[in-house]
């Protein structure tokens, strides 16, 4: 058997995951798929929520589907296997983001609710903002797991920091402001998620910060951030 050539498999997956995700695209259609295996692919890949009847909304990269528990152990449907090939081919890249304009400095204000990203410095810009997938609504907080995967800690909301991370390619320079530090902080699961996955997008951050965002204007985010951007000495 073998197995389609023209989409990777992401290079973060475990043995186990990596095993599940060739069986999708295994030509013929694999008809010994387990659930359980392949639920927790989707749980390392991609943002899984849980509905009624069985249902599960699964989201990576700006895209989605529906997917429905099956009553066996397999996934012994070829629609189904199929559906979930498509899902991976389709999302396997972030859906396109406004790029941002070529040697632009940006600022980046990020927490567990939201990304505002300041597309100039100048005084009464109005930032773009991005937020988490939230489907019921709730404004819940962005949570990092202390699950492991291959020995690393995995943001539960990946797609969250992909977006972001889309919206600041083509940036000449960047500025990232977050509340608080250490292993709850969304400034800091950025910074990582920037080095690991996108070093070009990392490349480009030339300083980070902890503020208290909450109680600066839009204006003073600005004018903290510009004392970055100045040449030395100045």
């Amino acid at each position: 058997m073998t197995t389609q050539t023209r989409t990777e498999i992401p290079a973060h997956l475990n043995g186990r995951h990596e095993r599940t995700y060739e069986a999708i695209f295994r030509h013929p259609a694999a008809h010994n798929l387990e659930w359980h295996d392949v639920r927790s692919l989707l749980d390392a890949l991609a943002e899984v929520t849980e509905g009624s009847n069985g249902s599960l909304r699964v989201t990576r990269n700006g895209h989605e589907t529906i997917l429905h528990d099956p009553k066996h152990k397999n996934v012994t449907s070829v629609e189904d296997v199929l559906a979930l090939r498509r899902f991976l081919e389709q999302s396997g890249v972030p859906a396109a983001q406004p790029p941002a304009t070529a040697a632009s400095d940006l600022l980046v204000v990020i927490d567990h609710q939201e990304a505002k990203v300041y597309r100039t410095l100048l005084h009464g810009t109005v930032p773009e903002h991005l937020a988490p997938y939230d489907p019921h609504g709730y404004g819940r907080h962005l949570r990092s797991r202390n699950e492991e995967t291959d020995g690393k800690r995995r943001p539960e909301r990946k797609s969250y920091y992909e977006a972001v991370a889309a919206t600041l390619r083509g940036a000449d320079r960047i500025v990232l402001f977050g509340s608080g530090t250490g292993a709850s902080s969304a400034l800091d699961e950025l910074v990582t998620d920037l080095r690991e996955n996108h070093r070009d997008v990392a490349e480009r951050v030339i300083g980070t910060a902890a503020v208290d965002a909450h109680h600066l204007t839009d204006d003073q985010l600005l004018a903290r951030a510009r004392e970055f951007f100045a040449p030395a000495g100045v």
